[in-house]
C-alpha cells in the first residue's frame, strides 16, 4: 500500500541519507574485484564487492559471458579462506551468475568438499548451492549424501536438503521421487521447520495421485503434525481433498470437515486463521458450519495485532458477499475497526459493513464515510465505491443520499481507475433505478464540464444520448452536450456530435435547434467531426422531417454493430487488397464470434502443410480441423471439438524432419495433430508413429492413434494420437514425443526406395497441454453490464503475488497468457510507470462456460508484483478453477 507523507524541509538532509550502492558503476566494479586475486585477502572488502555484485545482479544488470566467466573464476579462489562470513557470500554469487556446465565442474569439487565437511553452515549452503548449478548426470552422483541430509540431525542441514527436492523436482523430478521414504521419514521430525519443508516436499512428489493425496492427509490429520506452519499446509491440502471428493460425493458429507473445526481451538493464530478462511471457502458451506468459523473470526477483529484484524476483516468482506447474514453479528466490532490506524482495516470494515448493514444503518455509514474517504488511496476509496453501488441496488430508496454522495467525491481530486469506478457505479444506478436517473444525469453533465479524461467524457456522452431523450426534460442537457462540442478535444467533439443527433432523432421539438447545432460542426477543423455532422445531416432534414422512417433513423443511431469488429477489420482489409467496383457491404461480414487465429504456422523455408491449401481465416481453419476429425472413424465418437489451438513446433527449422502439433480438445478427449514433413529427398519413411509418454501426466490415458504409412519426400502428412481426460476437467501436463519409423534410401536418379528399411527414431521437443488450452478468447461487447447481469453469487475473490516483474506490463501479460482470455476495452495496455493497473478479461471455458475477470495489479519499490483477481461465471465451479489455474500457475 502506498502512502503519501509531507515532509518538512529540514527534514530532506536526513531522509536523503548515504547509500552504500550510490553511484556504482559495472566497469569499475569489475576492477575492483580484482581484490579477490590478492595475496594478503582482505575478507571484509571481499565481502562488499560480492555485495555490490549482487546488488547490480538484482537490479537486472547483465553481464557479458567473458564478463561473468571473469567474476566467476576469481570468485571460486575464494574458497580457499575459511572465513565463515565470506564463504557465505561466494556461496550467493555462485547461485546468483548461474555458472555454465563447463564451468560447473570447476566448483564442484570444492562444493562438495564442504557438503562433506564437519562445518553445519557449510554443509548446509553446498547442498543449496549444488541443488541449484548442477545437472542430472552430478545430481545422481551426490543422490547418497542428499537423501542422508534430509535425514540429518541437524535441521538447517535437513532443511536445505528438503527445499533443494523442491526446486529439483521441477527438473529431476525421477531422481526426487525415490526420496519418498526419507521425506517421509522427515515429516515426523519435531523441529517444525523440517516437517514443514518435509510435508511441502512429500506432497509436491504425490500431487499428480489424488488417491495418494488422500491418503497422505487422512494419516496426517491424525495428530501427527506439530508445527504451526505444517499444519497450516495440511489445512490447505485437507481443503484440495474435500473439494476434490465433493465432485463424486452427492451426499453433502465432508468427511474432514471435523478436523477443519478442531484447528480452530489450536494454540497458533495461523492455525486457527487458516483453518477459519478454509471453512468459509468451503463450496456450497452452510451456516452451521460457518459459525465456528466466523467466530474465531470475531475474536481476531479484537485483536492488538493488525494482522489478525486485517486477516480477519479481509476474510469477513469476502463471506460477506456471499452469506451477509452470517457476518452481521460482528457488525459492532467492524465499526469499531472504522477508525483504525491501518487504512486497509478501515477500508474493508466499511466495505464489510455496506454489505451486511440494513436499510436504518445507511445514513450513520455515510456520515462516517465521508471523513474517512480523505484519508486513502485511490485503490481503496475504488472499493468503497464499489461497494455503495451495491448497497444503493439492495435499498433503491436511499439513493438520494448514496447519489449524492458519489456526485460529491466525482468533483474531488483523484485517478483515472476511481474516477471511472464513479461514473460506471452513477450510470449502473440510472439504469436499474428509475427515480434516480434526472439527478444522475445532471451530476455526470457537470462533471463533464471539467473532466480532464477522454474515454470518460465520450462514455457519459455516449450514455447521455441513450438515457437523455427519455427524460422529461431532454432539452436541459443540449447546452452541456454542445459545450463539449466548442471546448474539447476532436475525440470529445465527435461523440458529441453523435449525442446530439440522438437527441434530435428522437425528441421531435429539439430537431430544429440540433439541426442549427450540426451545420455549425461542418466548420470544424477535425475529419471525424465534419463527417459526422455531415452524415446525421444528411438523416435529418433542415424542417425536422426524416428522409428514411422514424425506425430506420432509431435503428442506425441507437443500433449495434451487429457483427463482430474483429470479423469488420479482417472484411475492410480484405476488400481494400482487391479492390472492386462494387460498395462494401456490412451484410457480407460474418457474424459468428471469431475465438483465435488458427492459421499454419510455417518453419523458414519449409512447404506448405495440408491445412495451407484451406482458406486461412479462423473460421474455415477450425471448420477444416472439425471435417479432418470427423472423417477419422476412430475420433467420430468424441463430439464437438470445444478447442483447437495454434501449431506448435516440436522440432528446429532446417532439421531434417518437420513436426509441429495442434492440440484439439474435446470434452473428455484430447487429440494431438502431429503434422509431419520429410526435408530428405534421398529417404522415403513408413509406418510413421509418434510415441507419446505421459508419465508426467498421470491424468491422461492414450484411447487412439492414427500412424502414417508412408510420408516421402516434401509431402505433408498427419499422426494423430488421442487421449482420454477427466470430463470438463482442466487437466494439464507435459508430454514427451518420440517420432518413430522405417527409413528406406530412396535413388536419386529413378526415384524408387528400397525394398530393406531400417528402424529408426527421431527425439522431439516436449510438448505441454496449459489451462489456457481450456479457454476460447472471446470478447464483451459490454464489460461492465456483462459484469453485472452475471451477478455476485458466483464471484470468487482472493489475492496472488507474482513475485519480482521486470514491469507491471510484463505481470499482466503473464496472467493473460496463462489463462487465455481475451482482454476487453484495451486494459491489456499499461501506462509506463504505472504503479498500479485494472485489468479486463472475458472468455468461454470448457463446458461453453462464460467467464469474466477482473484483475488488479499493484507493485511496490522492489519490484514485487501482487495481484486481486475476481472471478464471475456461469458455473460456480468454473469460477473456482480459474483461481485454481492461477495458484498453481
Amino acid at each position: 500500500m502506498a502512502h503519501t507523507f509531507v515532509k518538512k524541509d529540514d527534514d530532506r538532509d536526513d531522509e536523503e541519507g548515504y547509500s552504500p550502492f550510490l553511484g556504482i558503476e559495472k566497469s569499475a566494479l569489475l576492477q575492483e574485484a580484482r581484490v579477490f586475486n590478492d595475496p594478503q585477502l582482505d575478507s571484509r572488502r571481499c565481502s562488499q564487492v560480492i555485495t555490490k555484485l549482487l546488488y547490480l545482479l538484482n537490479q537486472g544488470e547483465t553481464f557479458t559471458k567473458a564478463e561473468a566467466t571473469g567474476v566467476f573464476f576469481a570468485v571460486t579462489k575464494l574458497f580457499q579462506y575459511r572465513d565463515i562470513g565470506l564463504r557465505r557470500m561466494v556461496y550467493l554469487m555462485i547461485k546468483e551468475i548461474s555458472p555454465s556446465a563447463d564451468e560447473v565442474i570447476i566448483v564442484t569439487s570444492s562444493l562438495m568438499k564442504d557438503m562433506n565437511s564437519n562445518t553445519d553452515m557449510y554443509r548446509a549452503n553446498a547442498i543449496r548451492v549444488l541443488c541449484r548449478i548442477t545437472d542430472g548426470t552430478l545430481l545422481t552422483q551426490i543422490e547418497r549424501y542428499l537423501k542422508q541430509a534430509i535425514v540429518d540431525r541437524n535441521p538447517v542441514i535437513a532443511s536445505a536438503a528438503l527445499v533443494s527436492g523442491i526446486h529439483l523436482l521441477q527438473t529431476n523430478p525421477e531422481i526426487v521421487k525415490r526420496w519418498s521414504n526419507e521425506v517421509q521419514e522427515a515429516v515426523q521430525s519435531r523441529v517444525a521447520l523440517v516437517q514443514f519443508h518435509a510435508l511441502a516436499l512429500l506432497h509436491k512428489i504425490r500431487q499428480n495421485d489424488r488417491l495418494a493425496v488422500s491418503k497422505l492427509v487422512n494419516s496426517l490429520t491424525r495428530g501427527n503434525v506439530r508445527s504451526p506452519l505444517a499444519q497450516c499446509l495440511l489445512i490447505r491440502y485437507t481443503s484440495q481433498v474435500i473439494r476434490e471428493s465433493s465432485v463424486n460425493n452427492h451426499t453433502g458429507d465432508r468427511p474432514l470437515y471435523d478436523y477443519l473445526e478442531s484447528c480452530l481451538c489450536h494454540r497458533a493464530d495461523m492455525v486457527i486463521f487458516e483453518a477459519a478462511r478454509t471453512i468459509t471457502e468451503l463450496s456450497g458451506v452452510t451456516s452451521r458450519e460457518l459459525t465456528p468459523a466466523i467466530n474465531v473470526l470475531q475474536l481476531f477483529l479484537n485483536s492488538s495485532k493488525p494482522v489478525l484484524r486485517f486477516a480477519a476483516i479481509r476474510t469477513l468482506n469476502k463471506v460477506a458477499m456471499s452469506h451477509p447474514m452470517a457476518v452481521t453479528n460482528c457488525n459492532i466490532d467492524m465499526e469499531s475497526l472504522i477508525s483504525d490506524q491501518n487504512r486497509s482495516i478501515a477500508t474493508l470494515a466499511i466495505t464489510t459493513l455496506l454489505k451486511t448493514g440494513n436499510e436504518s444503518s445507511v445514513d450513520r455509514l455515510m456520515k462516517q464515510i465521508i471523513s474517512f474517504m480523505s484519508d486513502i488511496a485511490d485503490e481503496f476509496k475504488i472499493v468503497v465505491v464499489e461497494a455503495i453501488r451495491s448497497l444503493c441496488l439492495k435499498f433503491p430508496l436511499k439513493f438520494r443520499s448514496l447519489m449524492n454522495f458519489l456526485s460529491n467525491i466525482l468533483r474531488e481530486e483523484g485517478g483515472f481507475e476511481y474516477k471511472k469506478a464513479i461514473v460506471d457505479s452513477i450510470m449502473i444506478l440510472i439504469r436499474d433505478i428509475p427515480d434516480a436517473k434526472e439527478s444522475g444525469l445532471l451530476h455526470l453533465c457537470e462533471f463533464i464540464e471539467d473532466c480532464e479524461f477522454t474515454y470518460l467524457s465520450t462514455q457519459i456522452l455516449h450514455f447521455l444520448g441513450i438515457e437523455g431523450p427519455k427524460t422529461s426534460d431532454p432539452g436541459k442537457y443540449i447546452r452541456y452536450i454542445y459545450n463539449r462540442v466548442i471546448l474539447e478535444n476532436a475525440t470529445v467533439r465527435s461523440s458529441a456530435v453523435s449525442t446530439l443527433a440522438k437527441f434530435g432523432a428522437v425528441v421531435d421539438s429539439l430537431k430544429p435547434r440540433i439541426f442549427v447545432l450540426l451545420r455549425r460542426c461542418i466548420f470544424d477543423g477535425d475529419d471525424e467531426v465534419r463527417d459526422r455532422a455531415t452524415l446525421y445531416l444528411n438523416t435529418l432534414r433542415g424542417d425536422g422531417s426524416i428522409v428514411e422512417t422514424d425506425k430506420d433513423v432509431k435503428d442506425f443511431l441507437f443500433g449495434s454493430l451487429n457483427v463482430p469488429l474483429v470479423n469488420l477489420e479482417t472484411s475492410l482489409k480484405n476488400y481494400m487488397q482487391e479492390p472492386s467496383e462494387e460498395p462494401f457491404n456490412i451484410d457480407s461480414v460474418p457474424k459468428e464470434v471469431k475465438s483465435q487465429q488458427l492459421g499454419e504456422k510455417k518453419a523458414p523455408g519449409k512447404k506448405p502443410t495440408h491445412l495451407d491449401a484451406t482458406p486461412t481465416g479462423p473460421t474455415s481453419a477450425a471448420e477444416a480441423y472439425e471435417r479432418l476429425l470427423s472423417s477419422i472413424p476412430e475420433f467420430s465418437n468424441f463430439g464437438k471439438v470445444f478447442k483447437s489451438s495454434a501449431p506448435v513446433e516440436l522440432t528446429e527449422p532446417e532439421t531434417e524432419y518437420s513436426v509441429n502439433v495442434v492440440k484439439h480438445i474435446f470434452d473428455k478427449q484430447v487429440v494431438f495433430q502431429y503434422n509431419c514433413t520429410n526435408t530428405i529427398s534421398e529417404q522415403l519413411l513408413e509406418n510413421v508413429t509418434v510415441i507419446v509418454d505421459t508419465s508426467e501426466c498421470e491424468e491422461f490415458s492414450e484411447v487412439a492413434s492414427k500412424p502414417l504409412r508412408s510420408l516421402p519426400y516434401d509431402s505433408p502428412g498427419q499422426i494423430f494420437v488421442a487421449f482420454e481426460k477427466p470430463d470438463g476437467v482442466p487437466a494439464v501436463g507435459k508430454f514427451s514425443n518420440m517420432l518413430k519409423f522405417f527409413v528406406k534410401e530412396v535413388d536419386p536418379t529413378t526415384g524408387e526406395a528400397e525394398e530393406d528399411g531400417v528402424e529408426d527414431e527421431y527425439q522431439l521437443e516436449d510438448l505441454e497441454v496449459v489451462a489456457a488450452d481450456y479457454m476460447l478468447n472471446v470478447g464483451a461487447s459490454n464489460f461492465r453490464n456483462a459484469w453485472e447481469i452475471m451477478g455476485p453469487d458466483s464471484e470468487r475473490v482472493d489475492e496472488y503475488g507474482l513475485g519480482q516483474r521486470e514491469s507491471l506490463a510484463e505481470a499482466v501479460g503473464a496472467v493473460i497468457n496463462l489463462l487465455g482470455m481475451q482482454p476487453c476495452e484495451g486494459t491489456e495496455v499499461v501506462q509506463s510507470n504505472s504503479r498500479s493497473h485494472t485489468c479486463l478479461l472475458s472468455g468461454v471455458f470448457i463446458g461453453n462456460v462464460k467467464v469474466l475477470v477482473r484483475l488488479s495489479f499493484g507493485i511496490d519499490g522492489p519490484k514485487e508484483v501482487a495481484m486481486k483477481l475476481a472471478v464471475r461465471s456461469e458455473d460456480e465451479s468454473v469460477s473456482d478453477a480459474i483461481h485454481q489455474i492461477v495458484a498453481n500457475g
